[in-house]
């Protein structure tokens, strides 16, 4: 006996082993338990789907000896008959060998004789969109009345090409590709009761390849099993299918991952043995990263449709959602950009290389990457060797002070932020600080002998549209310094001055080395997204995190009370921080609740707990420890703030800029010259403060 194909060998014989459309076999057998028989059927879909399958079920139960049923006995000879495809009454027609108009008319001459065997006389005509214009006008009159012992079975893969009255004269039921989950089962039935070893991850490259049809899997399947002597393995079907190793990409992702440049470079030379098409190798890993993606919203809607659910799940946890993103929009960008390379692995390398040396900053603790350049950290990231601290007083590196000289202080403990070396003062110099306990104090070589003037703090490059605050807030937020006395009687008074003025000749000293190799870093990329200066006038990157209500109300919002004590100098310590992007975002609608010795407690709006997550807070932190000099302990909870966040405070002098602009259009006399003499009229929305474009 000859060989007969698996995709014809396990051709389904009844609807109970169709292999999905369950939505088509339902409708099916309903009306042939009911007896509520249509004369004409239409079964659209794309190739192996089962199209032609059904229609030959349909006409075995419209004849089968048992009577009409869902349930065809499959044993009489009617059943027989058309499962070996020589039952005389089933008229099967290839329309696309048969279109010319003679045709359909010498096959509807025979439609008003009686059938010679069955119940029905059945016509199946496969393909029928590529019937002529004319045949189809020679059908519309017998497949809208045909006799009632004849019954029509269209199939197509094309129903657009179809004229829109044979639609409107059949039952059409839409069939559906076969998703790979469901590939896979069947050839896993089919395989194991064919006794042929297989391995499942060559299974779901099959199922891949098949692309929804399932001919095509088991055409496939014949295929694998020839290639691999009997046995359907993973290396012999990528090699058949000539298809890319997954695990590659994976490699590629998690090179990205380690910030490792060699191993990225190893992975595309490894993938370059394959001869790949890079522009698909491109799509593959925008596809696993829009799978991350989804897992790190909602890990349960990830499915094995790719047999590597594991392993997204693993790069969702380890990869930090900003990377994803970053990724995949530089995938994007690549793709278009990928024909106007040299040559195509080029351009693919230089993707990836572009998504390692632009990657955000601290993203997911990944170690340093020497041989690429930096691409733009934040102040909260930064050494604060190298860069000024907000806040923070800049001493001179050969300033000292005698070891008989106690520091003065009137900054709270809480909030003052450490400085690195004590301001000089005269050795003869006695001071007394608030709390009356002695500060540290430093053994210096040899007394100092010339008393400088103290350096100013520098500010963050951050423009603050806020009031100034009381005198007792702001020494309350940035460091003491300390005017030198007579030695008879000390005088205390401490320093808060303005970041735009001069600074003194010791901060001169220090400060514009940092400025200069600031100013001189013109080759660097700009900064990450997540970084960018803050607007503290606008708020204009809370817009999309803070809370709806925070930027559509004019008022504060009705739970927040002013803020007084810890919450108000939280209000002034923000700015200061030298904050950007999401972690500026969940700083912004904190509250300061408790500080008890190192151990800050924050309030954070539980509406911002989206946006809130460890990477955050370590930033947070991170930002709080280098503007204090000192290591401090943060805990987040999400509680609604009593008192005003910063993101409320904006809002509110937002609102009040606003109206304090409308009021002042209102009672512009020109304008109401203009209303009174042409009955001008003030469009709502149309004003907008001049503070807020400054």
């Amino acid at each position: 006996m000859s060989y007969q194909v698996l995709a014809r060998k396990w051709r389904p014989r009844s609807f109970r082993e169709m292999v999905g459309q369950t939505h088509v076999l339902k409708a099916l057998i309903n009306a042939l338990d009911n007896q509520r028989l249509h004369h004409a059927y239409l079964f659209t879909g794309t190739r192996g789907v089962g199209k032609t399958t059904i229609a030959r079920i349909l006409a075995k139960c419209l004849n089968c000896e048992t009577g009409v049923s869902s349930t065809p006995c499959g044993q009489c000879s009617v059943c027989r008959e058309i499962d070996e495809g020589r039952f005389v009454d089933l008229i099967e027609v290839d329309a696309a060998s048969r279109t010319k108009v003679e045709d359909t008319r010498e096959l509807l001459d025979n439609v008003q004789y009686s059938p010679s065997r069955g119940r029905y006389k059945v016509y199946l005509i496969d393909e029928v969109h590529m019937l002529s214009t004319h045949s189809f006008n020679a059908l519309l009159k017998t497949l809208e009345e045909p006799p009632p012992h004849v019954k029509f079975l269209l199939a197509t893969t094309d129903p657009q090409k179809l004229p829109v009255t044979i639609l409107s004269r059949c039952l059409q039921f839409s069939l559906k590709n076969m998703p790979p989950e469901r590939v896979v089962e069947h050839l896993t039935h089919v395989l194991g009761a064919e006794n042929v070893p297989f391995e499942e991850d060559a299974l779901w490259l099959l199922g891949r390849a098949a692309d929804g049809s399932m001919r095509d899997a088991m055409s496939l399947t014949d295929q694998a099993i020839a290639f691999g002597e009997g046995k359907v393995l993973a290396a012999d079907v990528r090699a058949m299918l000539g298809s890319l190793d997954h695990g590659q990409v994976y490699g590629v992702l998690h090179a990205l991952l380690d910030g490792d440049a060699r191993a990225l470079l190893e992975a595309v030379r490894h993938l370059a043995e394959q001869g790949p098409d890079w522009n698909g190798v491109l799509a593959e890993i925008l596809n696993v990263l829009h799978r991350v993606a989804i897992a790190q919203v909602l890990p349960d809607a990830i499915d094995n449709g790719q047999g590597d659910r594991d392993k997204v799940l693993a790069l969702a946890q380890a990869l930090p959602g900003e990377d994803v993103q970053f990724y995949y929009q530089m995938g994007l960008i690549g793709r278009r950009d990928l024909p106007l390379a040299p040559d195509p692995r080029s351009g693919f390398e230089m993707v990836l290389l572009r998504m390692l040396a632009f990657r955000p900053a601290d993203a997911g603790g990944a170690p340093p990457r020497s041989p690429l350049k930096d691409s733009g950290i934040s102040a909260a990231t930064t050494d604060s060797s190298h860069l000024p601290v907000a806040g923070a007083a800049v001493v001179a590196p050969a300033a000292v002070v005698a070891a008989s000289v106690p520091v003065v202080s009137t900054v709270p403990a809480v909030l003052a932020p450490a400085v690195a070396e004590p301001t000089p003062v005269e050795a003869s110099a006695p001071v007394v600080t608030p709390s009356s306990a002695p500060a540290p104090v430093v053994d210096a070589p040899a007394p100092a002998a010339v008393v400088e003037p103290v350096a100013e703090p520098v500010a963050a490059a951050v423009d603050l549209p806020w009031e100034e605050p009381p005198a007792p807030a702001a020494a309350a937020l940035q460091p003491a310094a300390v005017q030198p006395a007579p030695p008879a009687e000390p005088v205390i008074e401490p320093v808060v001055k303005p970041a735009a003025e001069p600074q003194p000749p010791v901060a001169a000293q220090a400060v514009p080395v940092a400025a200069e190799e600031d100013d001189e870093r013109d080759d660097e990329p700009p900064p990450a997204d997540d970084y960018y200066e803050v607007d503290m006038d606008s708020f204009s990157y809370l817009d999309a995190g803070a809370e709806p209500a925070a930027a559509a109300e004019a008022e504060p919002l009705p739970a927040a009370m002013p803020a007084t004590g810890l919450a108000a100098e939280w209000l002034d310590l923000y700015p200061r921080l030298g904050l950007g992007g999401l972690t500026a975002s969940i700083a912004a609608n904190c509250t300061l609740v408790s500080v008890e010795e190192d151990v800050w407690h924050l309030h954070l709006d539980p509406a911002q707990s989206a946006l809130y997550n460890a990477t955050q807070q370590r930033r947070l932190n991170e930002a709080l420890n280098q503007y204090h000099g000192r290591s401090l302990k943060l805990e987040v909870t999400l509680c609604k703030p009593e008192q005003e966040t910063p993101a409320q405070a904006a809002a509110r002098k937002r609102a009040e800029r606003q109206r304090s602009a409308e009021a002042s259009i209102a009672a512009d006399p020109y304008v109401l010259q203009m209303q009174q003499q042409f009955a001008a009229v003030i469009r709502a929305g149309t004003i907008e403060p001049l503070a807020a474009k400054a």
